[in-house]
């Protein structure tokens, strides 16, 4: 079990965000996507079985680093726990889920939006944080904004980020990594595509500028 969150930024630029509508294809997927390089997946609670995902790529697909995205309550961080899940990540933050996490043991990767968020994820311990929705919220000017004041923070910008401006972000002195939802096309998933995900991953592992 990782202690640091920011370990989560050694094995790959790009975490994918995953949303999965049906159980069967969580293994396959995952296993595509560390065929492909890609070991950390975050698996949204987006859809009811999504913690049914987990626990089967948890289970059956152990190189893998799987984490629960989309937590947003107390609850949440103990049914990641349950499902066997390595790390959770949040759309925004609260101290309780953040409590809840370290009571846990469980890394967190708490979302951000303003410097206000910023401060509040830092007060409470937090400076490895997810910068999100990343494209709406400001980009890449909001990024380099932010690299003076909150110097010894690190971010990993999800939301709009595509495969033509993950590599922008990915320069960036406080990016270690990027989020993004287009290695997991939900075509792909429902046609069974299993390559195509594969070479989606091999590319994103070449996207750091």
């Amino acid at each position: 079990m990782m202690t640091d969150p920011l370990e989560l930024a050694d094995h790959g630029p790009v975490i994918p965000v995953i949303v999965l509508d049906r159980v069967e294809d969580a293994v396959p997927l995952a296993r595509a996507l560390v065929d492909g390089g890609v070991k950390v997946l975050e698996v949204t609670l987006r859809t009811p079985v999504a913690l049914q995902c987990v626990q089967a790529i948890a289970r059956d697909v152990p190189e893998a680093i799987v984490g629960v995205g989309t937590v947003r309550r107390p609850q949440d961080v103990w049914a990641s726990v349950d499902a066997g899940a390595r790390f959770t990540v949040s759309p925004g933050y609260t101290s309780e889920i953040g409590r809840a996490c370290r009571e846990a043991g469980l890394p967190l990767l708490p979302g951000v939006a303003t410097s206000s968020e910023v401060m509040a994820a830092n007060a409470d311990g937090w400076h490895f944080l997810k910068f999100f929705p990343a494209t709406a919220a400001g980009g890449l000017p909001l990024l380099q904004a932010w690299a003076s004041p909150f110097h010894d923070v690190v971010f990993c910008p999800t939301g709009g980020i595509t495969p033509q401006t993950a590599p922008q972000f990915l320069a960036l002195p406080n990016v270690k990594v990027c989020g993004g939802s287009w290695l997991t096309p939900a075509q792909a998933i429902r046609a069974g595509d299993w390559a195509r995900i594969t070479q989606l991953a091999r590319e994103a592992r070449s996207l750091r500028a």
